[in-house]
């Protein structure tokens, strides 16, 4: 970071945004160093607050001649905005943590540093009329095209405020693309926009709805487009509210948001890049513990699963839905027979926890989401979490994980975004505040268990407020479909999902026994009546480092169903640190030809293993091109074979090896690549 005389550049080796700080701060500049490309075309505010109905631009400046690009020789024209915010002072701090994380090394391939190594920028506002300071806060991190930012807000006043609403980022940005006709698909800056306000789906996508907004630009008179309605602005703020009270001396602070600038439109660059963004600022989502859904929460089920999981390697026992486990059932007798079964879970090493529905049901006596005229809950029905049961679900959720020691929640229906025009519910006024305060209710029990080791499974998109986990994508009535379709479902799966999550973010999902119908062409019990199909299974998850929830009564049923388990679980462990680590896809599975991918870790021992499956009833010897490049791999190449067999290998100049496989029938192999 350098404070200069007239301006602040906040940069590392990848990016750089400038802000000018006179005659009021406003960013001049944002571009990708390795490229130079510029992703500003014109100034805006730094950020936007409404106070008592008022709108107040925080910084900014106008005057610029066209809206096309800047050029610093316009800055001797440029105006504050009228009734603005006035920068007063910038401070660089190290960056602390947002959040504590307890964790859980046991389920971890590599020791990722928390918080990720950088600088806060802090900027602060004042307005010569109102006691009220706002301060915008940038984080730069090292060796990453990243920049985080949000905004606080201290009130000092005599009496309360009211903050109806915010924009904590306007960007005037490049197009990516100039088309005079109308059009329904736009191309958006090559950028990646991911927020910690972000739920009702399992993709990032969903920021769209709740979070943040690519915005046509009125004021952007000379682009091509010829009704001015490229989408170039890039705008943060929610859709509603917050609209809450602000008291004297009390401070509010806004959801974040981070910006990734990428150097390429390359997919499979940019997947990688957004990936090693999310290890960076969410880690907990390396967490990778090997899971086994049980049926029954009874105590003699339970205490068979733990037996088994611990004889064949796996980690960690769900009390699963439908089992009988319940969350909300707080009464001493329930909390002393789960915590004598955690206790037996952990003298076993396995961790044990279970599964609680909150939204997606209709509990009544006034206490589901009131919709406006039109329209319906994300899932159908929903309780509102700031109603009298939702106070008293998360009370009696915080309760029985802090008195049983349980160290998993599977929690089904999270808060999807829900608005709700109630205005009796005792925790918000009414519909403008309702999405804003159920969101800080799911968000601080989420941190709570982060803070306490709590893995959380959760089928929404709340990484970055402190989730581990969520579905990796699949139908669930596919598990109704031949076994033999669904292995080849379950690859395509992964493969596609891997392409916007790590290994370790989604989970996959085996019901061993009958899930869905389909009878017993599509059960997997008895397990060892079906043995290579089941193995395919495990060879299918864990040769991609991905985990399932294995649902049924037992994981195995025979020494030789227990043998098959044990292999893949071990095949795991061994080789743990490179199947967590980034997956590149080589060719997505049809059932037609060999399919498989490049797992690489350029930082281990293990820098590449390739995973290749054959669908086919016989064996395919096959000439595949694997771009080592990613793997780091600087020297000659060290190729070992499935048979133990070593041979060394260079690459081309695009960076890439020849490898001549055979692959068994039905059957896959893998190839370690070290570096010589």
């Amino acid at each position: 970071v350098k404070i200069l005389e007239d301006r602040v550049v906040i940069q590392n080796a990848f990016i750089q945004r400038t802000i000018l700080t006179s005659p009021n701060a406003a960013t001049i500049e944002y571009r990708h160093r390795q490229t130079g490309e510029s992703f500003l075309r014109a100034l805006r505010p730094e950020a936007n607050v409404t106070i008592n109905g008022t709108s107040y631009a925080i910084g900014g400046l106008q005057g610029q001649p066209v809206e096309n690009f800047f050029l610093e020789k316009w800055m001797a024209n440029l105006k504050p905005y009228p009734n603005a915010f006035q920068f007063e002072q910038v401070e660089v701090h190290a960056i602390k943590p947002r959040l504590n994380w307890k964790k859980r090394p046991e389920w971890m391939s590599v020791d990722q540093p928390w918080p990720s190594p950088g600088k806060e920028v802090v900027f602060t506002y004042k307005h010569p009329k109102l006691e009220v300071v706002v301060q915008v806060h940038y984080e730069i991190y090292d060796h990453m095209p990243v920049l985080s930012k949000w905004i606080s807000i201290l009130n000092r006043n005599d009496g309360a405020i009211n903050i109806q609403s915010f924009t904590s980022e306007i960007l005037a940005c490049v197009e990516a693309e100039s088309v005079v006709d109308d059009k329904i698909n736009w191309e958006y800056p090559n950028m990646t926009i991911e927020t910690d306000y972000n739920f009702g789906g399992m993709s990032s996508d969903n920021i769209l709805f709740t979070s943040v907004d690519w915005k046509i630009d009125s004021l952007y008179q000379t682009q091509v487009n010829y009704r001015l309605q490229t989408p170039v602005t890039l705008e943060v703020a929610p859709k509603y509210g917050p609209n809450i009270q602000l008291d004297e001396g009390e401070e509010f602070t806004s959801y974040r948001v981070w910006e990734l600038l990428h150097d390429s439109r390359d997919q499979d660059r940019k997947d990688l890049e957004k990936r090693r963004m999310l290890r960076a600022v969410a880690p907990w989502v390396t967490e990778n513990p090997i899971m086994m859904h049980v049926r029954s929460a009874e105590t003699e089920a339970v205490k068979k699963a733990i037996d088994q999981c611990a004889e064949v390697g796996f980690e960690m026992v769900i009390m699963t839905f439908g089992s009988g486990f319940n969350a909300e059932d707080d009464s001493p007798e329930n909390i002393k027979r789960i915590k004598g079964l955690v206790d037996y879970a952990h003298s076993k090493g396995i961790a044990l926890g279970g599964y609680s529905l909150l939204a997606s049901r209709k509990v009544g006596g006034g206490n589901d989401v009131v919709m406006p005229e039109g329209k319906t809950p994300r899932f159908g029905n929903s309780p509102c979490l700031e109603s009298h049961w939702g106070k008293q679900y998360f009370d009696k959720l915080y309760k029985i994980y802090r008195e049983t020691g349980m160290d998993i929640l599977e929690h089904d229906g999270s808060y999807p975004g829900d608005i709700c025009a109630s205005t009796e519910h005792p925790g918000h006024e009414g519909l403008e505040d309702s999405q804003w305060q159920q969101y800080q209710v799911i968000q601080e029990f989420y941190e709570w268990c982060r803070s306490e080791g709590i893995y959380l499974n959760v089928p929404d998109y709340y990484f970055l407020a402190g989730s581990n986990k969520t579905g990796m994508g699949y139908r669930e009535t596919n598990w109704s479909l031949p076994r033999e379709f669904q292995e080849i479902i379950e690859r395509q799966n992964v493969y596609d999902g891997t392409r916007y999550k790590t290994p370790s973010m989604g989970w996959m999902f085996v019901p061993l026994v009958e899930y869905h119908g389909g009878g017993e062409a599509a059960t997997i019990e008895p397990l060892k009546d079906h043995l290579p199909h089941y193995e395919k299974r495990l060879a299918n998850l864990f040769g991609a480092g991905v985990q399932a929830t294995w649902r049924g009564p037992q994981l195995y049923d025979a020494p030789a169903t227990k043998q098959v388990v044990k292999k893949w679980v071990d095949f795991y462990k061994k080789h743990r640190a490179i199947l967590d680590g980034d997956i590149i896809h080589l060719r997505r599975p049809d059932g037609r030809d060999w399919d498989g991918f490049l797992h690489v870790n350029p930082w281990g021992k293990e820098k590449g293993l390739v995973m290749l499956y054959n669908p086919l009833n016989e064996s395919v010897q096959r000439s595949i091109q694997i771009p080592v490049y990613y793997t780091g791999i600087k020297n000659k190449i060290k190729v070992e074979w499935p048979d133990g067999k070593i041979e060394f290998m260079e690459k081309n100049e695009k960076g890439r090896i020849e490898l001549e496989v055979n692959i068994p029938a039905d059957g896959n192999i893998f190839v370690l690549l070290e570096e010589e």
